[in-house]
């Protein structure tokens, strides 16, 4: 056992809810030419033997009673699917002297420009603490909404106030100010990384509808007797055409 001791913390302590942070979500575009589908299994291991297999016999007469000699069968190729993701990611960032970062705004069910009219309204008064609005937009994707004053000096003590009281309607919302920053990606670095639970099929003949050629792939690969397994999702794409698959952080 150790004696005790009195410990004085001399740190800095801040809400976790006001540390800036930066998040990346994946969002990969990829191109999938015609004659090719992207199975995406529940398990990674059954996609893993998918392509341990590389070549898959499939059966085109699902439902039929067919003699030997009348079945169609399709000969595909299965391989894995890389992508090329960031490994390391500098960016260059520029504070704005101008233009203040206001979040936290509540869903008034109204369009978003009278909402940035109510905005501006109130900002524009230096009452509030504010000045005439330059300019102001929303983010996209964000609910942010950066705004611009036209003199400089209005917006620092804004961003050390940190959260303002904002008449919207008829009821008063909290919302937080914070420095609005731009930049550009000074550095990059891809390393490709593979999927683990989605195979590409290539080679896959123009020979059925784009449906019922979706349908049958998606039986073949999720019985088990073939090596299977329950399929997350396919998507495929017929001969003479393309498409993109959009590939998005697997939450699991």
């Amino acid at each position: 056992a150790l004696p005790e001791k009195k410990m004085v913390f001399k740190g800095l302590v801040t809400n976790k809810e006001d540390m800036d942070k930066l998040i990346l979500t994946p969002e990969i575009r990829y191109p999938l030419l015609g004659g090719s589908a992207l199975v995406t299994f529940e398990k990674a291991e059954v996609a893993q033997g998918i392509v341990e297999a590389k070549e898959h016999m499939v059966e085109l007469n699902f439902g039929e009673e067919l003699d030997e000699f009348d079945r169609c069968r399709a000969r595909v190729q299965a391989a894995p699917v890389h992508l090329l993701l960031p490994s390391a990611l500098e960016i260059g960032l520029i504070r704005s002297s101008r233009s203040i970062l206001v979040s936290n705004l509540p869903c008034l069910g109204i369009p978003d420009e009278a909402l940035l009219d109510k905005l501006e309204l109130f900002f524009s008064k230096t009452k509030n603490g504010g000045g005439e609005v330059e300019s102001r937009e929303f983010l996209d994707d964000s609910g942010q909404v950066v705004l611009t004053f036209v003199q400089d000096g209005v917006a620092e003590p804004l961003i050390a106030r940190g959260h303002i009281q904002v008449l919207l309607g008829k009821k008063k919302y909290d919302l937080k100010i914070s420095p609005c920053l731009s930049g550009d990606i000074s550095n990059l670095h891809l390393q490709p990384r593979r999927c683990p639970r989605t195979v590409l099929l290539s080679g896959i003949p123009d020979v059925l509808g784009a449906e019922p050629m979706r349908d049958t792939l998606e039986i073949h690969f999720q019985k088990a007797s073939r090596g299977g397994g329950e399929v997350d999702t396919l998507a495929y794409v017929p001969e003479g055409r393309w498409g993109v698959a959009v590939f998005t952080e697997d939450a699991g």
